[in-house]
């Protein structure tokens, strides 16, 4: 997992979208078309960190209602959103200015739209609109029904709002919570969707819970649901350090607070399967034999959950002191 086939790309536009956010525009650097995407693909972007190299997950944006900016693309956009807590990503992208070279791993779409007869209903929070623009955009080049409610703190802190108005016109529902006075109601949003429409939902992860425990709900099946995570869990205030125990060898791990089991088995040599790092893939799955599980995942079932057999290590933690898996 570790080793990754890149390709080695240009940043010929780096400019600041606002306060928090940075938008970097990749061509080859021999001007050859790069690979296709679909949209809600990704690219991983190799970022220099304090503790040495990583790649990170961006959704490719694209705002033309045009196949040939999916099919053959000239160039690649991303949206870097900046996290000064984060381990340093964001702020090596931030830093970044035109002419610097970039290794990026091929597009891959875990977030893909699909085929339905009503509408796309697209529901953004903050930069999880970056894979929602490219999906606006491949509807309208379909001619195919389909409306957006982009929610933010304030405008200013909003990627694309114009563009966005241009594509999709009416299609567009913009939230500021600081206009509105307060956030978006999403059983509101809900309420507005008809029976053969699809939400499609891409944001927080206070918004996605919100979402996934409002549809639940309503009796709404997984298929009419499509979801992405932009980022791991934070930290929070009740995240507390434990062990883990590796049983085909005996040895025992700390895990801090701040840090993830996956982290960890990286940091002492091992090499386990992984890809997202935000608990949506199910890469990472690890058998439990023993101990409390936190889950915080989007991909076991409620009765996977309940059995505690098995967990994403990428996010989920210990609830107690002591957790053995079967590594």
């Amino acid at each position: 997992m570790n080793t990754v086939a890149t390709l080695a790309l240009q940043v010929v536009e780096a400019r600041d979208l606002g306060p928090l956010i940075r938008q970097l525009r990749l061509r080859s650097i021999d001007g050859a078309v790069l690979p296709g995407f679909s949209a809600g693909s990704h690219v991983r972007v190799q970022v220099e960190l304090p503790d040495g190299s990583d790649f990170r997950h961006y959704s490719l944006v694209n705002l033309l209602p045009d196949g040939a900016a999916f099919d053959a693309p000239r160039e690649y956009l991303i949206a870097v959103r900046r996290e000064d807590e984060g381990r340093g990503g964001s702020r090596f992208l931030h830093r970044v200015q035109s002419g610097a070279c970039l290794s990026v791993a091929p597009p891959k779409n875990e977030f893909p739209l699909r085929e339905h007869a009503g509408a796309a209903v697209l529901l953004a929070g903050g930069i999880g609109v970056t894979p929602l623009a490219s999906m606006a955009a491949q509807r309208v080049a379909g001619r195919a029904p389909v409306r957006m409610i982009y929610a933010g703190r304030s405008r200013s802190l909003m990627a694309f709002v114009p563009e966005l108005q241009a594509l999709l016109g009416d299609g567009l529902q913009i939230h500021a919570d600081d206009e509105a006075g307060e956030p978006l109601d999403v059983e509101l949003v809900l309420d507005a969707c008809r029976a053969d429409d699809q939400l499609y939902v891409c944001g927080p992860k206070a918004m996605l819970d919100a979402v996934l425990k409002r549809t639940q709900a309503r009796g709404w099946t997984s298929e009419r649901v499509h979801f992405e995570v932009f980022a791991a869990p934070a930290v929070t205030g009740t995240d507390h350090a434990f062990e883990v125990v590796l049983a085909q060898s005996g040895r025992i791990l700390r895990v801090p607070a701040d840090r993830s089991i996956l982290d960890c088995l990286i940091d002492a040599g091992y090499d386990p399967m992984f890809d997202c790092k935000r608990g949506e893939c199910g890469v990472c799955v690890a058998t439990v034999l023993d101990g409390e599980i936190d889950h915080r995942d989007y991909v076991l079932s409620d009765r996977e959950k309940r059995e505690g057999k098995v967990m994403q290590i990428c996010v989920s933690r210990c609830k107690g002191k002591r957790l053995v898996i079967d590594m």
